[in-house]
Order: structure tokens, then sequence, then C-alpha cells
């Protein structure tokens, strides 16, 4: 599985720690940035990883910023992007398995290191359950044209 990551200045050092956690479990991981602490705008970054998953090059995306709510944001911009800001497991699976997220979004102030790789490690796990759940996505595909 490949997986496209990107963070702002301050997704910076988790960022750094999941893209060292996956990299441990043989996923194929794609830093895109930042890689400093330097000041970064975050729509830069979620605009790399999107382009990333919509190309099919990455099969999945992680953004993280300092509430992964700016990146959420920037990243649904983006066609076909069902980018899902996960704060706790039981989100991360509900994302994939309800909702196909394909762009997991976390916030360095808001978790710390050990609950981010439990997120990471369920939304990467779960598969999407499709039945009744595959006619809801048809709609949201509809609001983006």
């Amino acid at each position: 599985m490949k997986i496209a990551v990107g963070s702002d200045h301050a997704g910076f050092r988790l960022k750094e720690q999941v893209c060292k956690y996956l990299e441990g479990q043989a996923f194929t991981c794609k830093d895109l940035g930042v890689f400093s602490e330097e000041s970064a705008d975050y729509p830069d970054l979620a605009l790399a990883v999107a382009s990333a998953v919509q190309s099919g090059e990455y099969d999945y995306g992680i953004l993280i910023c300092g509430t992964g709510i700016g990146m959420s944001i920037a990243a649904n911009k983006n066609t076909g992007i069902r980018a899902a800001l996960c704060g706790d497991p039981y989100s991360a699976k509900c994302a994939r398995e309800h909702n196909n997220a394909n762009i997991l979004t976390m916030g360095s102030r808001v978790i710390g290191p050990g609950l981010a790789m439990e997120i990471v490690v369920q939304f990467l796990n779960t598969t999407f359950s499709g039945g009744r759940h595959s006619n809801r996505l048809h709609k949201i595909e509809k609001l983006e044209t």
C-alpha cells in the first residue's frame, strides 16, 4: 500500500513519526513535505497530497496540521477526495468503513503520537463496507459537479 504524507510546520514532528512508523510496517510512504518547522501554508501541502491520491499514484493520504481542520477543509476542495479529520480510532474506522475516506487528517496539537499511530493503523486496516454506504457516496459525488 502506498501512502502520501504531508504536513505544515505545526504537524512536522508528528508527520516524521508517522512516516517512520509506516516504513517500519512495510508501507510505501512518500513524504511530500514540509521538511522543517519553518512556517508553511497548509493548503499547499493539502493540494500536494490530494493530487497524489487523485492521480491514483498513491492509495491513501495522511495530512497533519495543528488541529487537522485546515488540512481537511483544503483537501476536500479537490474532486474525488474524501478527507476525514479523526481524533480517535473509532472515527478512523467509520471514515473508511462508511465514507470510503481516502485521506486521513489529524491535529498534532490535539493528539499525541501514540494515539496518532492507533488512528493510522485503524484507518489503513479498515475497508469500505459498500452496501447502503455506496448510495450515499454517489450522492456526495453528485455534489462535486
